[in-house]
């Protein structure tokens, strides 16, 4: 089973599973660097969970997910238009003040996450914010049909350190806050120069 095909199978379950998770300690340290009435990219955005909270503060955001399951849903809950779309396929230039990439990336393949994190740097106006969570380690793996690629902070560094026009704001530590989960999350949060 590819990773897609497990989303787009289990879309009802992975959006009770993660719709109602409370998110707002990961929302605000990437809030807290956007200007009034930003315009917000959600990457990978599953049942639109984060979208609709987006909007419900007032930013303008557009979202895209690679499930077509996922895409219908998440349209639905948040009225929002969400594009079926990968984040291979992302060829924005300079059009968002912050990007948010939560639990997408470590879908991609590692030898193209520096591609892909490319093109989300690209999408970025110069200031933007890129906000990333992966789990936390340091391999490849497949569990449960779905394809994983974990990162630790040396990993996290040498990512950062490929493009000379981003710097770090913040990088922590988080606990999954899904009741029947233990697992740790890497959560990055960088900034594009001007």
């Amino acid at each position: 089973m590819k990773t897609i095909d497990y989303y787009n199978q289990y879309a009802d379950e992975f959006t009770q599973a993660t719709l109602n998770v409370d998110m707002e300690s990961l929302y605000q340290p990437f809030l807290a660097e956007l200007p009034e009435c930003a315009y917000i990219f959600d990457i990978g955005c599953g049942s639109g969970r984060d979208t609709l909270a987006f909007k419900n503060k007032g930013y303008k955001v557009d979202a895209i997910d690679y499930s077509v399951e996922l895409v219908e849903r998440a349209t639905l809950l948040t009225g929002i238009q969400v594009k079926l779309q990968s984040f291979y396929e992302i060829d924005e230039h300079e059009v968002y003040d912050g990007v948010w990439a939560c639990a997408s990336l470590l879908h991609c393949e590692r030898y193209r996450l520096g591609e892909v994190v490319g093109k989300l740097v690209n999408a970025l106006k110069p200031n933007g914010v890129l906000y990333m969570s992966f789990k936390y380690g340091d391999s490849d793996r497949e569990k449960e049909g779905r394809a994983f690629t974990d990162l630790n902070e040396e990993q996290a560094e040498a990512l950062r350190e490929q493009f000379d026009d981003v710097e770090q704001i913040k990088q922590w530590m988080t606990v999954d806050q899904r009741p029947d989960r233990q697992e740790k999350w890497l959560n990055l949060l960088w900034k594009k120069r001007a």
